[in-house]
């Protein structure tokens, strides 16, 4: 099997915009090289008690994408074929939008076959059981161990186009999320990606949850997800469409039926967003924000009080925000 990759050369303030964006039209599993010191949580995954003292951090970044190639030449995305120029050009275009609101440094893409390398299955060498308070997120191939047993299991693979709830993102949102749900909550969940939002408010007590998102790539990853987590086909529904610009999705969704909205997309993302939700929440209906990088928090916070909202809560870890809000009764 070849692999095409796409290299990009950015700054460490942006890896994690740009990749979440870049995931939008189906680029998957970025690898990442930069010279950021390590987190704790990250030297917990390694197999060494003490790493070695590595360069000085200078801020650049690379972010590489890998794209199956097929044996006529062409790239295989989200089940579509594709040219190499035209991946090329749609990640320029991306990285061009980004550039109006941010600094991305460089920007520069370059393009390489690489070897006959299995990158997919070589996620799961990194990939390790962890714990969000007291769920365990565990892949396929770890055991779940004795102590445990007594806790609320996500069942997840990496690899593919969608997050493992890792990120400081999502588990912003798991936390709020459980602040509110109750047995007759019924969520909406915009971006769901790989449903991970959607799964675990199910599984925290919730009678059903939509979600809806962009990419065609999120029905298979919400199926196999829904399936290895023991989720009713009719307790999650999937709907794929742009929430904020297609009134045919606005009415799939419907109106002022929804007891939480949850939204962990970008920033500005979120501010078009966020007028359009108030029409599918109830009265008194709870709207948990995140993908929130902690310089947009004001322009967050500003925008749901414009909606006519009334921000409950504006909660942090590491350099994201969460931002909870409430409709009026």
């Amino acid at each position: 099997m070849k692999w095409m990759k796409f290299k990009i050369k950015t700054i460490t303030d942006a890896e994690d915009i740009i990749i979440s964006t870049l995931y939008d039209i189906g680029l998957e599993g970025a690898q990442i090289e930069d010279k950021v010191p390590l987190t704790a949580a990250e030297k917990e995954q390694m197999f060494v008690d003490i790493l070695p003292d590595g360069p000085e951090d200078d801020g650049i970044a690379y972010l590489s994408f890998f794209v199956e190639e097929k044996e006529d030449g062409s790239l295989e995305v989200c089940g579509e074929k594709k040219t190499p120029e035209q991946i090329m050009k749609e990640v320029t275009n991306e990285l061009e939008e980004l550039r109006t609101f941010m600094d991305i440094g460089e920007g520069s893409v370059s393009v390489d076959e690489t070897e006959d390398i299995d990158w997919i299955n070589n996620w799961k060498q990194y990939f390790h059981q962890f714990t969000i308070d007291d769920v365990l997120v565990i892949p396929s191939w770890e055991e779940i161990q004795p102590e445990d047993q007594n806790k609320m299991i996500l069942h997840i693979d990496p690899g593919t186009a969608f997050g493992t709830g890792m990120h400081d993102t999502t588990q912003l949102c798991i936390r709020q999320l459980r602040k509110f749900i109750t047995p007759e909550t019924v969520l909406l969940d915009v971006g769901t990606g790989s449903g991970i939002l959607a799964i675990l408010s199910i599984m925290f007590g919730a009678k059903k949850a939509i979600g809806t998102d962009l990419d065609p790539c999120a029905i298979e990853a919400v199926r196999e997800n829904k399936e290895v987590n023991g989720i009713p086909e009719d307790a999650f529904e999937l709907l794929i469409g742009n929430i904020i610009t297609e009134k045919e999705i606005q009415d799939k969704v419907g109106y002022e039926c929804y007891d939480i909205v949850v939204a962990n997309i970008l920033a500005d993302v979120l501010v078009p967003l966020t007028p359009v939700i108030m029409h599918q929440l109830k009265k008194g209906g709870i709207y948990i924000t995140s993908g929130i990088i902690d310089d947009k928090e004001q322009t967050v916070v500003e925008a749901v009080k414009a909606a006519g909202m009334e921000v409950l809560e504006v909660t942090y870890q590491g350099e994201w925000v969460s931002v909870t809000a409430r409709k009026p009764l």
